[in-house]
């Protein structure tokens, strides 16, 4: 039998998003009280077990226009009595990549199950040797924040972790010493995410009063297209240093999740720019369960929106595409930092 009553949230939950989603979230729709679902724990009832989580609360099934049905139709006739643990684990983690969602993951002692095509099949747009060249030998250090002011007298911090946790005092500091430029880069290239809480006190060192930056939703029922109404998300202002010179973000598609909402956010600012490529996505707020043999599986089960209730689990445009030049590269010049210090230059 199975009842996959361990489910947790895998982000921050002092975000303000969190404390609005477990207020309103309604029972998990595979709960114990569902005794009619039942699973044993062999490899038939691991794969349906698996199938059914995603198939009760996964939230982009509707917007990506998968057919769940077919796509069990198509790998449950691999399954044999005999199948081994290592088969079934590439086997459902083949069926788990049909979402396209770098949120997806199945957990097992021994592996992960992951879907990175959201980046490996684009250009990196970013390199790290290239980078060093940039910041030299010193530059400043603050809570995950690499900073220095370029000769040209503009500013450039690189964050490459929303799980490095920023503190106020850090933001305040970095800040106040980049006063005296002419403008700021802020460099999240790579940057696979993290804390929503990190999202949100650096986003809210740009603005200058409280905005409506998007939407969120939640499963209501277990159908693919049971949702809440559209639940708003501001950013606040904060009370400390504010930037008010111009900004470019600098993003690629190794911009996921967190910083794909960061993004997202920053692009309300009035004096920021978003240059380089389009982000990577990753819109929806994941939450694990664990299935009858012990594996668990994460999964996204609560879309976010931009302010004009507009999906971004696909990724965030820029504003000014920009992608790094083969003959850049050659001088250790990076493409999208030289067009960044230009725009603030002129501006």
């Amino acid at each position: 039998m199975f009842c996959p009553a361990r489910i947790s949230w895998c982000l921050v939950v002092s975000h303000p998003i969190c404390s609005i989603l477990l207020l309103l979230l309604p029972a998990f729709w595979l709960g114990c009280d569902d005794l009619d679902v039942q699973f044993d724990n062999n490899p038939q009832g691991n794969f349906d077990a698996l199938w059914t989580i995603l198939d009760r609360n996964y939230c982009f099934f509707e917007y990506k226009d998968i057919d769940w049905a077919e796509v069990y139709n198509n790998y449950s006739r691999r399954i044999s009595p005999d199948i081994d643990s290592e088969g079934l684990f590439r086997l459902m983690g083949l069926m788990l990549a049909e979402l396209k969602d770098g949120h997806v993951n199945l957990t097992a002692a021994h592996d992960i199950t992951r879907y990175w095509e959201w980046h490996e099949d684009y250009p990196s747009n970013f390199d790290q040797a290239i980078q060093k060249h940039y910041l030299g030998n010193d530059y400043g250090i603050a809570s995950g924040m690499r900073y220095k002011i370029f000769e040209d007298n503009v500013g450039y911090i690189y964050y490459g972790s929303f799980s490095n946790d920023v503190g106020e005092g850090n933001l305040s500091e970095v800040l106040n010493r980049m006063a005296i430029c002419k403008g700021l880069i802020f460099d999240v290239r790579s940057n696979g995410g993290g804390s929503l809480t990190n999202v949100e006190r650096i986003t809210s060192r740009f603005f200058n009063e409280r905005r409506l930056i998007g939407y969120i939703s939640h499963k209501v029922g277990p159908g693919h297209d049971e949702f809440s109404p559209l639940y708003p998300k501001y950013v606040e202002s904060s009370n400390r240093i504010r930037y008010q010179k111009p900004v470019v973000v600098l993003t690629n598609r190794g911009c996921y999740s967190a910083t794909n909402e960061f993004v997202s956010i920053m692009k309300y600012a009035s004096n920021v720019t978003v240059m380089g490529d389009r982000t990577g996505g990753g819109s929806g707020l994941p939450f694990t369960s664990e299935l009858p043999n012990g594996w668990s599986v994460r999964f996204s089960a609560s879309p976010m929106f931009n302010a004009e209730k507009e999906h971004i689990e696909f990724g965030v445009e820029p504003d000014i595409y920009v992608s790094m030049l083969e003959g850049d590269r050659q001088k250790n010049k990076d493409t999208i930092i030289e067009k960044a210090r230009e725009l603030l230059s002129k501006q």
